[in-house]
């Protein structure tokens, strides 16, 4: 690794899975696995394309049971091309001697490259050069330049171009013996000596997929015009040309590609605009260097300037924090302003998770508010679109307003699995997740966080209030009064920590009274009732109207806001559900010495035949969730209006008794207990940061990122660069900052936007800088600790701390 670049300086069939992830290339629309050119679907590799909420349904036999799962479908392999030498072998890695080999991934141009010299077994030496781009400036278009020269040899050299349709979703182990086929091919066809189309649609949801590619051969400027032979299938099509090779005369070979859908907008017919786009893409250079440009524009918005006491450590930390920047705008690029789609948890980088949406919104959220908001607002909409189907949903569990899944994909239907596979015993088991009925609270969160950046009170007004409202009313619909309590409860439901579902020797599944649920709930019902006053009360009225929502209603919501149920052990110890505390203590250090890896304290306590709902054991964050989304002075505030105390130990003791208690088996664990204790306790913030920032560049879980980046985490670790150490709160129409670097950095340096305003914010231990960039906006609230001040457009203020 060196300043933006991510480096491999040796081929590595062990590592190749995890280095395809991590160098995807992507923009938004659709993404491609860092996998070689010549390469296949095999135990070394798994080439993969994935197009943004293309998604088809599967039924599988197993276990007794037909089960139907919704997957992010791999598309064609558009990148194909490989060559051999005299009617040789087709180049293979594994095949050869490899006499140096670079491979890197250009975070800043977000361009992968690939330079290697290779010795077959006829002693001939050959020298390759690789670049590949998604292009982020036309959403449709992929490009590979090819350089090959022949270094001690001359003679034929046959190159073949392929669109393959062949391929199937078959890149997670555990998922292999479910049914991975979507794809039902349509037409191949080669419409001359350089343009190939194929053509394929998904068996279930109908989506057709059009590829169309151009190849053509140059020496220097001089297009070398080859008559290629037809390879061709129902779901392959390939063009085999020969070319003479002379000792240092090297042929470049330019594929460019174009990929559209039927769900496009603007189209008559995805193979009519697949050909038009590659005919009129030009050549790779000029490709690039729009690419390139778009590029340089984005990173003016996202980047960022740490000053760490280690040269070295510093390097290595914003080049990591650049990768993940990287990752989440190919997956969450401008383009997706335009597209009906959500965050798939683990990228456009593989299937894990089938590419579904789960709650990483709300760690991905907060970066994009800051600095793209509008893509925010887009895959808002995405959830605004799927009203409906939680209103379905919530209607069919027995409940009002809307139920939003955990796992949602094309319609927004409920996608969790009912079964899910435990690698380590091979037993198939009951998935209870989907009683992770949090996510709705997080989607209001989310819009509220939205709200409070952008001020956007036409999206409020029309989209999040509306959902705000159904949520709320849901929220209120499944909580039950407890006489005996004189409290609100929520029953049968899980918290983020996935690790419990039920209690030890229940005869059904789910928890009472999470905590953390319970107190989100609260929040959420104070938003919605808070609407009446932020709304304009002709849309207020309209709303109430349209929702059937009465004056008895909101005082109900607002009792249940001031009464619910949140459950305490040990004095002051938030318990993570009702009846936590009779749990037992589990062995740690036992579990430890016995496995080493104890990330994943569910699967290895399953394959002996127990179950961690006996065990005060955690996956990741729960109750500390709510210290990462609120401030102490909001939560005291929320523990007051319930009649609770609030003390100013509370959080740094909680935090102490889950941190002892949690395996970290998610990613996103690290990220949050490195934020809450970033404020009392900077010297054990700042391991568990460099943990996290480290998860997905290192595979720690093992395995699973080279089945998908985790978004989330790496939204995570960028936000504690972000909102963590400076202090960033939006709140009350001022834009607050309470600075506080961890020990090893200087200072830092950033640039966002708040409301209409755009501001560089330079911290270091002991001063915040804010400068605004000129504007005709009004001027804007800043708070530095306690006090707040006027801020003018181009106006530069500097803060002691």
């Amino acid at each position: 690794m060196s300043g933006w670049k991510l480096v491999y300086t040796a081929f590595d069939p062990q590592q190749e899975a995890l280095r395809e992830a991590l160098c995807t290339v992507g923009n938004g629309y659709f993404a491609t696995r860092g996998a070689a050119p010549e390469s296949t679907a095999n135990e070394v590799h798994y080439p993969g394309t994935y197009i943004s909420g293309c998604y088809n349904r599967l039924q599988t036999d197993i276990a007794g049971k037909t089960i139907e799962n919704e997957d992010l479908v791999n598309a064609p392999n558009w990148l194909s091309l490989t060559f051999r030498i005299e009617e040789g072998e087709w180049f293979d890695l594994r095949s050869v001697e490899i006499l140096s080999y670079h491979q890197e991934l250009d975070i800043k141009q977000a361009i992968m490259k690939r330079t290697l010299r290779i010795r077959d077994d006829e002693a001939r030496e050959t020298r390759i050069e690789q670049r590949r781009l998604v292009s982020i400036e036309q959403p449709h278009l992929a490009a590979l330049e090819t350089i090959i020269e022949a270094e001690n040899w001359r003679g034929v050299i046959e190159v073949s171009s392929a669109l393959d349709g062949r391929v199937t979703n078959d890149g997670v182990e555990r998922y292999s013996s479910l049914n991975g086929k979507h794809l039902v091919p349509l037409l191949t066809e080669s419409i001359d000596n350089h343009t190939l189309v194929l053509q394929v649609e998904t068996s279930q949801s109908h989506v057709h997929i059009a590829e169309a590619a151009t190849t053509r051969f140059w020496r220097g400027d001089e297009l070398i015009e080859v008559t290629p032979e037809l390879e061709q299938d129902e779901d392959y099509i390939a063009h085999h040309y020969r070319l003479d090779m002379e000792p240092k005369h090297p042929v470049q070979i330019e594929k460019i590609v174009a990929l559209f859908t039927s769900r496009d907008n603007a189209i008559s017919e995805s193979g009519l605009e697949a050909r038009k786009a590659v005919t009129d893409a030009g050549r790779f250079v000029a490709l690039a260097a729009r690419h390139m440009l778009a590029w340089k524009l984005l990173w003016q918005r996202f980047d960022f300037d740490i000053e760490h006491a280690d040269p070295e450590a510093e390097e290595h930390t914003e080049l990591i924090l650049r990768l993940h920047i990287l990752h989440l705008l190919q997956t969450i690029s401008p383009h997706v302003m335009d597209l009906d789609v959500g965050v798939p948890a683990r990228g456009l980088h593989g299937e894990a998770y089938r590419g579904h949406i789960f709650w990483d919104e709300l760690f991905i959220f907060p970066i994009l508010n800051l600095r793209m908001p509008e893509i925010t607002r887009a895959l808002l909409r995405y959830r605004y679109r799927r009203l409906g189907e939680a209103r379905r949903a919530a209607r069919a569990a027995g409940h009002r307003g809307a139920m939003y899944p955990w796992q949602s994909g094309s319609d927004g239907r409920e996608e969790s699995q009912r079964l899910h596979l435990n690698p380590r015993s091979g037993n198939w088991l009951p998935d209870n997740s989907r009683l992770q009925r949090h996510i709705n609270a997080a989607i209001v969160y989310n819009i509220w966080q939205y709200y409070e950046v952008t001020r956007d009170l036409e999206f409020l007004s029309f989209y999040g209030a509306e959902m705000i409202l159904e949520i709320a009313r849901f929220w209120a619909s499944i909580t039950t009064w407890n006489d005996t309590r004189e409290r609100y409860e929520i029953l049968n439901v899980m918290g983020p920590d996935e690790y419990h579902d039920a209690y030890p020797d229940a005869g059904q599944s789910g928890l009472n009274n999470n905590a953390y649920t319970n107190v989100m709930v609260v929040w959420v019902l104070q938003r919605a009732c808070e609407l009446r006053e932020v709304l304009p009360s002709q849309r207020f009225d309209e709303l109430s109207q349209l929702l059937d929502l009465s004056r008895d209603e909101l005082t109900h919501w607002d009792e249940i806001s001031r009464n619910m149920c949140i459950p305490f052990h040990d004095d002051d110890i938030i318990s993570q559900f009702e009846g936590y505390e009779s749990l037992e203590e589990f062995d740690w250090q036992g579990y430890q010495h016995k496995y080493g890896d104890i990330h994943r304290l569910d699967r290895i306590l399953e394959s002996e035949n127990k179950t961690p709902n006996r065990f005060k054991v955690s996956k990741q964050a729960d109750v500390v969730m709510l210290f990462y989304l609120f401030s102490a002075e909001e939560l005291s505030d929320l523990f007051a209006r319930l009649g609770y105390a609030f003390q100013h130990d509370t959080i740094p003791r909680n935090v102490d008794y889950y941190m002892r208690r949690t395996s970290h088996g998610s990613t996103l664990s690290r990220v949050v207990h490195s934020w809450v204790l970033a404020r009392g306790n900077r010297p054990e913030s700042w391991p568990l940061f460099m943990q996290a920032l480290e998860s997905d560049v290192t595979d720690v879980q093992g395995g699973t990122t080279p089945e998908g980046i985790h978004t989330g985490a790496m939204a995570g670790t960028v936000d504690l660069i972000q909102r963590c150490f400076t202090g960033i709160e939006t709140r009350g129409d001022v834009l607050w900052l309470n600075p506080s670097l961890p020990e090893e950095l200087k200072s830092l340096t950033l640039n966002i936007r708040y409301r209409q305003h755009v501001l560089d914010l330079h911290v270091t231990t002991t001063c915040v800088r804010v400068s605004t960039h000129p504007s005709a906006e009004l001027p804007m609230q800043i708070g530095i600790k306690a006090e707040t001040y006027q801020l003018k457009p181009g106006e530069m203020r500097e803060f002691q701390l």
